[in-house]
């Protein structure tokens, strides 16, 4: 499987996931720290993938999505942004309904 595959499948298998540097419990940059913080401030379980640790995937990932940075947040197939949409949501509340909606959605489809 070609790296972009890889992606597409981690996109659909995943409701919301997160690329980022590190690991939420071990971020290793401050934006993917501060995405991180946010979405696990929803309360709603999510995956990740430390590009880091996949370094094809940080190479096409920004090619693919059309969004040069990392952290990227996927939610329900869709690129949401960065770190600062990410946090610019969660301060108005968008974030809280977004991930808690795709939450409920997937949870009722099992």
């Amino acid at each position: 499987m070609d790296t972009i595959e890889r992606i597409k499948q981690q996109i659909a298998e995943n409701s919301i996931l997160l690329y980022m540097k590190g690991s939420p419990k071990l971020p290793s940059c401050g934006f993917s720290s501060q995405a991180s913080q946010a979405l696990m401030a929803c309360g709603e379980k999510f995956a990740y993938v430390d590009i880091l640790q996949n370094p094809d995937i940080r190479a096409e990932l920004p090619k693919y999505a059309d969004w040069p940075t990392f952290p990227q947040l996927w939610v329900d197939g869709e690129l949401i942004g960065g770190c600062d949409i990410i946090l610019e949501m969660y301060q108005q509340g968008e974030l809280q309904t977004l991930v808690k909606d795709v939450a409920a959605k997937q949870a009722s489809e099992q």
